[in-house]
């Protein structure tokens, strides 16, 4: 697994981590997401050995990853600012990691050289951004890593592409309980392969929960009363993260179970009562301070 506790690091006057902590199962996909500036880039420097944070520890499989060789070459790290030899082809970059990595296997190497057809000996530094990022992919899943932590990992990859990067990862989480830490802006392809969710504000976990269980406990619901029901009280109990009225019915987030919703609504006799569906998308927006705030409109 992998575990990060109270993690602290400040940048001279700056605090870009303030007491963070983050619990990745093993065997499992574990999505990191937050707005710009949140710290999610800072705390993959940390959690895979890149910086030393200024209070706290991040462990991978119970070993501090800090300088720690035995754990790096069990770990596989895709920043989303890729760095390559300048002069290397795929070629020579695959006997460098070869010599790495104890886990490198040849044969997948190969495989997947032959899958995403990307030329060997053209120089890496003539790729395309979306190729760069192929090439490490395959480099760094041809060490077999037991964790794999990932910064941006679709961001200019085409959709079939997109769809053999994730099948890759999912096949190697089922086979050989590979630990899976992701970041990622595209929350649509995150809702459907991670089993758990952290949402990072200002250095600070704001919520941290499997997926599954995140979504059945936050409802967006759409409402409406008889003109004889008081408006005021009408939703005390729910814990309400946003509410707009259009003309007579009312869109309600509420992050409450379901029995206890469904018993302060029905307490009013409403005339109507839907209870919709709300993608991660909608959950990250509304958790970090709803609807159509400014902040919200710079990431959308």
């Amino acid at each position: 697994m992998i575990s990060v506790t109270a993690l602290q690091k400040n940048f001279d006057n700056f605090r870009a981590l303030d007491g963070l902590s983050v619990n990745v199962r093993q065997g499992s996909i574990y999505g990191l997401i937050g707005i710009n500036g949140s710290g999610k880039t800072t705390a993959l420097k940390i959690i895979t050995g890149i910086i030393k944070p200024d209070g706290g520890s991040a462990t991978m499989g119970g070993e501090p990853v800090f300088d720690n060789l035995n754990v790096k070459r069990r770990m596989g790290f895709i920043p989303d600012e890729l760095w390559f030899f300048g002069g290397y082809n795929l070629k020579e970059c695959s006997r460098f990691y070869r010599k790495l990595y104890p886990n490198w296997s040849a044969e997948r190497y190969a495989d997947m050289l032959e899958k995403f057809a990307l030329p060997e000996n053209r120089k890496i530094s003539r790729f395309s951004k979306g190729m760069q990022k192929q090439a490490a992919f395959i480099l760094t899943m041809s060490a077999n890593p037991d964790f794999l932590v990932l910064d941006e990992p679709i961001d200019g990859l085409d959709p079939l592409i997109r769809k053999l990067v994730w099948k890759y990862i999912v096949d190697d989480v089922a086979s050989r309980q590979m630990t899976v830490l992701i970041s990622s802006h595209n929350l649509r392809e995150m809702e459907g392969i991670c089993d758990s969710i952290g949402i990072l504000d200002k250095g600070k976990m704001l919520i941290e929960r499997d997926l599954d269980e995140l979504k059945s406990d936050i409802h967006k619901i759409q409402v409406a009363y008889p003109d004889s029901v008081s408006r005021e009280g009408l939703y005390e109990g729910l814990n309400v993260l946003h509410l707009e009225s259009k003309g007579s019915i009312d869109l309600v987030i509420v992050r409450n179970p379901r029995e206890l919703v469904d018993s302060v609504i029905y307490k009013n006799s409403p005339l109507l009562f839907d209870v919709l569906p709300l993608t991660l998308e909608e959950i990250f927006i509304y958790e970090l301070g709803g609807g159509l705030s400014e902040r919200m409109q710079i990431l959308f």
